[in-house]
């Protein structure tokens, strides 16, 4: 059992967590290196604890029964009331944690596999920022399990409406985001906590909307999962087992490109978040808005050529944007430049 009032994680541990974070998402990495402490930390631990999470849920190899089953014990780690621990569930889990023909893991199973250390680390964090992290992320694994259960029978995932699709994002993304804005409203005032906690929603819905719209074919490619929404693709003659169907590209790409201009209807008040945003214990505002950033272009290029990312599966800003946004903003942003970034993020690449 750990102490009711830890002295903080063991150093090693954090740089652990620093690396592994990085291995897994170097998207989420960049938010992490633009924070100071003890967000930094904060943030990554919470981070990775979703992420064991999430890498179970795309476990594609697994049957959709045994992902719920794994969140459910994973769940039972999170709960301090009970007595099942990180080495309780890495013996449950450790049989379906795949490695490939060189017997190596995945950094995203890594992530899994070192859960126990995972756990330690978050379970040694002080207790303000822990206690208000955790039942967002508690929220986050019992969501995934839900859906993981709700379609256990179809044995695949296939949303039917956008507002199923919205439900989804809110378990998957809208939880990670109340986890941000729970550590960033410690001692605000009251009108801006309210504030905050009124845009969080459509900050982390901009962004999950554009991952799903971007991922749409390796989603199904890789785990028979169709999260563009079966009504929308109904209006396009489309049965969601036919998404990746050469003759079906043009038609879905209309679906990719209605769901991005979905995601766009999130920009005001996913800015309006931005622009509240205190910088406080080592919060930074270019750690929320490089991704804000990188979904405006994301969401530019869907709109420009949808049916490329139905073909290649992940259509994503170039490199070379990337470096020339956190450029910018390692050169110096502040809020009032956010509108006029997005807007040339809107038209063109930033980089040209």
């Amino acid at each position: 059992m750990m102490p009711s009032e830890p002295t903080g994680p063991r150093s090693a541990d954090l740089d652990w967590c620093r690396s592994a974070m990085a291995d897994v998402s170097r998207t989420f990495a960049i938010t992490v290196d633009r924070l100071a402490e003890p967000m930094a930390s904060h943030v990554c631990v919470g981070y990775l604890c979703c992420r064991v999470a999430d890498t179970i849920e795309d476990a594609g190899h697994l049957s959709l029964s045994e992902r719920a089953a794994a969140l459910a014990r994973y769940d039972r780690v999170l709960d301090p009331t009970d007595g099942y621990d990180g080495a309780d569930f890495l013996t449950a889990v450790s049989p379906l944690i795949p490695t490939d023909p060189d017997g190596k893991r995945s950094p995203d199973w890594v992530s899994v596999a070192e859960s126990p250390r995972v756990i330690r680390t978050f379970e040694a964090l002080a207790r303000e920022p822990r206690e208000r992290m955790r039942p967002p992320i508690r929220e986050l694994v019992g969501g995934m399990a839900m859906f993981a259960d709700r379609y256990a029978d179809d044995g695949s995932v296939r949303l039917r409406t956008i507002a199923e699709l919205e439900e989804y994002c809110w378990y998957v993304a809208g939880t990670v985001g109340t986890l941000v804005t729970e550590l960033v409203t410690r001692d605000v005032e009251e009108w801006r906590a309210r504030a905050l906690a009124a845009n969080a929603r459509s900050f982390s819905m901009l962004l999950q909307l554009v991952n799903v719209a971007k991922d749409a074919a390796s989603d199904y490619r890789d785990r028979g999962d169709v999260y563009l929404p079966a009504a929308w693709l109904a209006d396009e003659g489309i049965d969601p087992s036919d998404i990746a169907a050469e003759s079906n590209r043009l038609a879905v790409a209309r679906v990719v490109r209605r769901l991005a201009d979905h995601a766009a209807d999130y920009l005001d008040d996913a800015q309006r978040y931005l622009e509240l945003l205190p910088e406080r214990h080592g919060n930074r505002l270019a750690a929320w808005a490089i991704p804000y950033l990188l979904a405006v272009g994301t969401i530019r290029e869907l709109r420009r050529r949808p049916s490329d990312g139905v073909r290649d599966g992940d259509l994503k800003v170039s490199r070379e944007e990337v470096y020339a946004l956190i450029r910018r903003f390692d050169e110096g942003v502040d809020r009032a430049e956010l509108a006029d970034l997005r807007a040339e993020m809107a038209e063109h690449p930033l980089h040209r």
